[in-house]
């Protein structure tokens, strides 16, 4: 059975796509700490980007970066939930997906310092 929401087509779906992705942003801000803590690192270190003397090549490298790692979180937020939502008693594939998604954003997270030193040791 598909959803009933996948009929919409044009500016419709556009708006409410984009609603939707609103929603998505205030849930994880709301209720995940992670979420909250990185979203200040990208408005500290995106910002320290664009001042920067370096190419807008390497200001792109760093804020794409930076908004990876806000990406990554968020799968990795809805991949808890989602787990969460299935059941809440301890489960090794419910351990194993929640620490998946937790290597992603570590991984994310050293990217960006990966990039950053690049960028400004070039």
């Amino acid at each position: 059975m598909e959803s009933p929401y996948k009929g919409k087509t044009g500016l419709r779906r556009l708006m409410n796509a984009f609603g939707y992705s609103l929603a998505g942003f205030r849930a994880a801000y709301k209720h995940e700490d992670a979420f909250r803590q990185e979203v200040l690192l990208a408005a500290l270190l995106i910002p320290l980007a664009i001042w920067f003397p370096v190419t807008y090549i390497g200001k792109a490298l760093m804020i794409g970066s930076v908004l990876l790692v806000i990406m990554v979180e968020l799968l990795n937020s809805a991949i808890e939930a989602t787990v969460d939502r299935i059941s809440l008693e301890n489960h090794d594939l419910a351990k194993r997906a929640k620490d998946i998604g937790s290597s992603a954003v570590l991984v994310s997270l050293i990217n960006v310092i990966v990039v950053w030193s690049l960028v400004l040791l070039a």
